[in-house]
């Protein structure tokens, strides 16, 4: 197996707007509790960064004070709510929300409130052509690959 990327969840605000403290957990948190509202995946719809970001809600002893404050989205991306203003925080996987015209991302989650999803290959040992296969993995090491995995808001792995 061979890691390729990996991708954390971060914060946005719509373009314009005051850009909150998450230089910290606790200034997170502080940043959380001064917010009108927040959009964020359901975790009943089994995003995985909403799974989390409830687990975040949670060690912050903060879940049930964010429960009015939080808006899932009915279809769509996260960030879209925060871009119409219907939300004022977003939080999501940060590669979701560079797709999103009208917000600011603010930045990762802080220290070891994050949670980095790693994307990797592998080849079968049923490929039909494992030539090919490593082929295509080693061009995805590639600077040219890891200049676009970057610009899409991930961290191209090192080879």
């Amino acid at each position: 197996m061979t890691i390729l990327a990996r991708s954390g969840i971060g914060l946005a605000v719509r373009n314009g707007a005051p850009k909150p403290d998450i230089s910290s957990p606790e200034a997170f948190k502080r940043t959380l509790l001064a917010a009108k509202s927040i959009a964020y995946s359901n975790p009943a719809g089994g995003a995985s960064s909403g799974i989390h970001f409830a687990t975040v809600l949670d060690r912050l002893g903060i879940a049930n004070e964010m429960k009015s404050k939080t808006i899932f989205p009915k279809s769509g991306r996260v960030g879209v709510l925060v871009a119409n203003g219907e939300a004022e925080l977003a939080v999501a996987q940060i590669q979701e929300l560079m797709l999103v015209a009208g917000i600011e991302i603010i930045g990762p989650l802080p220290g070891d409130l994050q949670d980095t999803i790693i994307f990797s290959a592998a080849i079968m040992a049923s490929s039909r052509d494992t030539e090919a296969s490593r082929s295509l993995v080693n061009f995805l090491r590639t600077p040219q690959a890891t200049a676009v995995i970057n610009a899409k808001g991930m961290e191209p792995a090192t080879p």
